[in-house]
């Protein structure tokens, strides 16, 4: 190696050890064979570390064995503190048992042997199969299945947890978010599960976000990164054929586990929100479960139907959930508890109706005092509350609890599996905090949304009518008469409950069964530097009546929450970037936005941004063009505004289409973006503009179709140019999309979805 080894000055010995440990690192990649580096190891720890800390509070460690002998210094864990503790039981070190073996001699010296006992066939038989079967659950307890899982709602993490414990009954399960998991721990994997739904426009749900870009990176690295070729892997996707990205994320993340080698173990399933999502997964989980079983042998008839059979149970009985008496966590710590998001609150200063004061309808403008940084194009997300005639006439309804305003901590009996047997405990609920039974339905339950099929099922093994309990049953099991149960009425919990009276719910089994209040995300309607510490929205105030317009008044939740929340309250939210809808970097790049109704709400932030750049720098733009649709003129949104952005030179066009307007055509703004075709393929052709949708799915596609027709006319191009144009786009993310699902609307486009979610279910096997 050419060292000069007379003296320690040359630092001879680092080097030497430095080429060594090069040396094995080369020698085992050169093989194939995984090895990690002291760096990555560090790494890996101290993410292991945060993970340990955020989730449990503390990680017991001994930095004697955790510091490398060899660059030391130069690691994280090197100026890391740690403290070592032990938890019992634990797993040790075990002694050589030849070290502490008492050996007896002689022990069968002066002893008759007894006659040996002869065995039939049989018993032997039966002795074979006692032991195979412990020798088959041992093993299993070594196989490790992990879940996966990313959500926006919520409503994946359920699926996942429950995922999570069928397969608990043959695997070692575990369960983490996306943003937990440490993605270096894939390649050890020999089983993976996912579940995870789409977020907007074929957009991963903000904490799966991580886990995609990692696994993409794995994707594209060639060399240094060990891939999960000997995983096992199986995605239940979760999404709305409403939109038309149907399940994008999951697929996503099902293409690139078989790219990186994995084995898929069942292909792909996808749960429509339509239509049958829950009964997609129930069929899903259990035929994983038994591919699993199969492919590591452990092929117990008992253990696969006591497993499906809890599949179709609840975990949480009258016998495993309590309330107790608490002290009661502040509402802003309690939000952000349960939702893991740094909730703030802000000041209600303004709030103007768009419509005026004499509509029937209201699109309001709200203003909020507030210090959150963002940028046009972020989404807000709002805490709202549930109307309080809903939670007053479901508490009553009610049993279990004497107080509804008294402090209370839901804990749940969990299990834990030891080498002294199962040990119980009472446990916090991981999301709920401790607070009122009022609260607790005011603020954090979902008592709006049907009640899902394994709600249903629980009413009706308490319900004492026989009528009831047979319909309850029809409507648990039969996913048809579900699903037409639900797009018929769109019942909240206090329909259901009145509609089947007998059914008298236990307090806190119900609260451990019901989904989490999700917040609402409207687009932020202001720019940061026109409004200093303030922000605003546009939220059109939903209010329908169900069965076609003959049944019951029902109340959007965060929009009439909006209306009715009293002025100068304060209003909690947190707000989420949107990266994918940001203004182009040179302001010189021309525009084209496109937003009926409330779709506008972003495009005045955009608008304002730039009037405020223009009196700030005096710099030059490129051309904005607005295409906006409303029903009439009287409700043209910002009408005034937009006029004055146009006067200003800020907006260079606008355009209006009208859908009910008298005496006029009926416009979409999808029929003027058609008209005016040859500017905007200039514009986004030939000056590389931008094209930005805000609006709902249905008007998404519509315009979607429209701007492939217009690239197809003007620039003379085959079915094929223009699509592999239309995916340029995105990949060069100059085609931005803010959409939201179906609005009330379109009903008709609700029943061809229904429909095609339906025909989706019947045609898997």
């Amino acid at each position: 190696m050419g060292l000069d080894t007379r003296t320690p000055v040359t630092l001879w010995k680092d080097k030497a050890l430095v080429e060594a440990n090069l040396a094995v690192i080369f020698s085992f990649q050169q093989k194939e064979v995984t090895i990690v580096d002291h760096h990555t190891a560090s790494d890996s720890f101290m993410k292991h570390l945060e993970n340990e800390n955020r989730l449990r509070n503390g990680c017991p460690a001994d930095w004697v064995w955790i510091v490398p002998p060899l660059s030391g210094s130069v690691l994280p864990v090197f100026h890391q503190e740690m403290a070592l503790y032990y938890l019992k039981p634990s797993y040790e070190y075990q002694e050589s048992a030849w070290k502490t073996h008492v050996w007896q001699k002689g022990r069968d010296s002066g002893k008759s042997k007894k006659p040996r006992r002869k065995f039939h066939f049989n018993q032997i038989a039966r002795a074979v199969k006692f032991t195979s079967k412990l020798f088959g659950k041992a093993l299993s307890r070594r196989i490790k299945a992990t879940v996966l899982y990313a959500t926006e709602t919520g409503k994946s993490e359920n699926y996942a947890k429950k995922l999570c414990e069928l397969f608990g009954h043959a695997f070692n399960a575990q369960v983490y978010c996306m943003s937990d998991y440490d993605i270096s721990s894939i390649e050890h994997e020999a089983l993976l599960l996912v579940v995870t739904s789409t977020f907007g426009n074929g957009d991963p749900p903000e904490n799966g976000e991580e886990f995609a870009r990692n696994l993409y990176t794995m994707k594209m690295a060639e060399n240094g990164i060990s891939h999960p070729s000997s995983i096992k892997f199986a995605v239940f996707a979760l999404g709305s054929s409403a939109y038309p990205n149907f399940c994008a994320f999951g697929q996503y993340v099902d293409n690139l586990l078989g790219e990186l080698g994995g084995e898929r173990l069942i292909k792909l399933s996808t749960g429509d929100e339509m239509c049958g999502q829950e009964q997609a997964f129930k069929k899903w989980a259990s035929q994983a479960f038994k591919v699993a079983c199969d492919t590591f042998c452990l092929d117990d008839d008992g253990t696969f139907l006591e497993a499906t059979m809890s599949l179709q149970s609840e975990s949480l009985t009258i016998n495993n959930v309590r309330f107790i008496e608490a002290t009661t966590v502040p509402l802003t710590a309690g939000l952000s508890k349960c939702h893991n998001k740094k909730v703030s609150s802000s000041e209600l200063i303004r709030r103007t109706n768009l419509h005026g004061n004499k509509s029937s309808k209201a699109t309001l403008l709200l203003a909020f005092k507030s210090n959150l940084p963002y940028k046009p194009g972020d989404h807000l997300g709002v805490f709202a509350s549930n109307r309080q005639e809903l939670v007053d006439g479901v508490i009553k309804r009610l049993k279990g609890v004497a107080d509804p305003n008294a402090p209370l901590e839901l804990q749940i009996l969990q299990e834990t599996h030891t080498s002294n047997g199962v040990l119980k405990t009472w446990k916090p609920h991981e999301r709920l905090p401790a607070c009122s039974l009022k609260q607790l339905f005011s603020y954090y339950l979902d008592i709006t949304t049907p009640p899902t099929p394994n709600l249903l099922q629980h009413f009706a093994s308490i319900a004492t009518d026989p009528e009831e309990k047979k319909q309850l049953n029809l409507l648990a099991n039969d996913s048809a008469a579900y699903e037409d149960w639900r797009h018929w009425r769109f019942p909240h919990l206090l329909d259901v409950l009145e509609e089947f009276p007998s059914v008298t719910p236990c307090a806190p089994l119900l609260v451990g069964q019901l989904s989490i209040l999700q917040p609402r995300f409207y687009s932020i309607s202001s720019s940061p530097i026109l409004h200093p510490k303030e922000v605003h929205l546009t939220v059109a105030v939903v209010v329908y009546k169900t069965k076609d317009g003959e049944g019951d008044t029902h109340y959007g939740v965060c929009s009439n929450y909006l209306q009715d929340v009293p002025m100068h309250s304060e209003v909690l939210m947190f707000v989420r970037s949107a990266p994918g809808f940001y203004l182009p970097n040179d302001t010189v790049t021309p525009v084209i936005l496109v937003g009926p109704g409330t779709g506008i709400a972003p495009f005045r932030a955009f608008w304002q941004h730039r009037y405020a750049q223009l009196l700030k720098h005096k710099q030059k733009f490129g051309k904005m063009l607005l295409f906006f649709g409303c029903r009439t003129k009287d409700v043209d949104l910002y009408s005034e505004e937009k006029e004055e952005m146009k006067n200003k030179g800020v907006l260079d066009k606008v355009f209006l289409a009208l859908s009910r307007e008298r005496d006029i055509p009926k416009t979409y703004v999808q029929t003027l973006a058609l008209q005016e075709g040859y500017e905007i393929f200039q514009l986004l052709v030939k000056e590389k503009g931008h094209f930005y949708v805000c609006g709902d799915c249905t008007m998404a596609e519509h315009v979607h179709q429209t701007l492939q027709n217009i690239i197809r006319k003007h620039g003379c191009m085959s079915e094929s140019e223009v699509q592999s144009y239309m995916l340029s786009l995105r990949d060069e993310n100059r085609y931005h999309e803010d959409i939201f699902g179906i609005t009330l609307r379109t009903a008709e486009v609700h029943n061809r979805s229904r429909e095609t979610a339906r025909i989706r279910m019947a045609s898997e096997p």
